[in-house]
């Protein structure tokens, strides 16, 4: 089992409203659908903490956060969970090439893919791999090296072939305009601290805000001007309101308090993610129901699944 779902939603969205495809076997890595202009996200790991792959998760995925992003010739992964690994295999498909890796903490199960990433093994592929959460106590490099450290990990990251470059920043900063698309950073409430990012492209914006903490009085302003207007963002809904009291201060949110900054800022569509594992395909679809009644058009991602603005 490759923790790929075989029924692939596409979605193509307006405003708040959607044309909804359903493709019925047919992996999301084996559809060539990007070109020059194009500018999707694509869901290859959305659950939280650890991986959970179950036979009562299939619907909705077993991996740790990862998605890919095509703005243009822009190439971007968010995010190196375990489901890194199977956007990894896609890859090497191709041709090398040039990408971006963009994570929004280091949390074990954001980077647990990084060491089953088959192109950093593979001379002619090159990596910007950026996080602007750890100055000035801790750099990207340090951290990397002391995931795979002996007796924790069998060989050291020296052993990777591709061209890797590993860039820290400030959490609020922009990174650097590549092929006409921009990318916006903004520190979330996280332990250890964490960034979210919004990817604008051809007028059109994409917005990934995982592992954050609602404040207690409601959207936090900035994080709302910071979203405002955005055709898509996708949302830290780890937890149910009911849920939350209990895991207060563990550094997530609800995907009632999803709707709520989607509401405050205009956005279009509000995907819910970082499902909690213990959250079966039942129990999410039980989610989905009662967002789309709170706000219709939202959407519950699921692996496999790509949208467009």
């Amino acid at each position: 089992m490759n923790g790929i779902s075989s029924r692939v939603m596409v979605v193509r969205l307006q405003g708040t409203f959607r044309r909804r495809r359903i493709l019925r076997g047919e992996m999301a890595e084996n559809r060539p659908i990007e070109t020059e202009n194009d500018f999707f996200v694509r869901f290859w790991g959305v659950r939280g903490s650890i991986p959970c792959p179950a036979a009562d998760s299939l619907r909705y995925g077993g991996n740790t956060a990862c998605l890919e992003i095509r703005a243009g010739d822009r190439k971007l992964i968010l995010d190196a969970g375990s489901g890194l690994r199977y956007l990894g295999g896609q890859l090497m498909a191709g041709a090398p090439g040039e990408w971006e890796m963009l994570l929004t903490h280091t949390h074990y199960d954001h980077v647990c893919g990084l060491p089953f990433f088959v192109p950093f093994f593979v001379p002619g592929w090159s990596f910007d791999v950026y996080a602007g959460h750890l100055l000035p106590e801790y750099n990207l490099d340090q951290i990397l090296h002391e995931l795979m450290m002996a007796p924790l990990f069998p060989v050291p990251p020296s052993i990777f072939n591709a061209n890797i470059n590993y860039i820290d920043y400030k959490g609020g900063e922009e990174l650097p305009e590549k092929h006409g698309a921009r990318i916006f950073s903004h520190p979330l409430n996280h332990p250890n601290g964490a960034c979210g990012y919004k990817v604008v492209f051809g007028g059109k914006s994409i917005c990934y805000l995982t592992d954050l903490e609602h404040p207690a009085d409601g959207p936090d302003p900035g994080l709302v001007e910071f979203v405002r207007d955005t055709d898509i963002i996708i949302y830290d809904a780890c937890y149910t309101d009911e849920e939350y009291p209990a895991k207060a201060g563990f550094g997530h949110s609800t995907w009632q308090e999803g709707a709520k900054l989607a509401d405050a800022a205009n956005v279009g569509t509000y995907v819910a993610f970082h499902h909690d594992p213990d959250h079966n395909d039942d129990f999410m679809d039980d989610v989905a129901r009662q967002l789309e009644q709170r706000r219709p058009g939202s959407i519950v991602a699921r692996e496999g699944m790509v949208l467009r603005p």
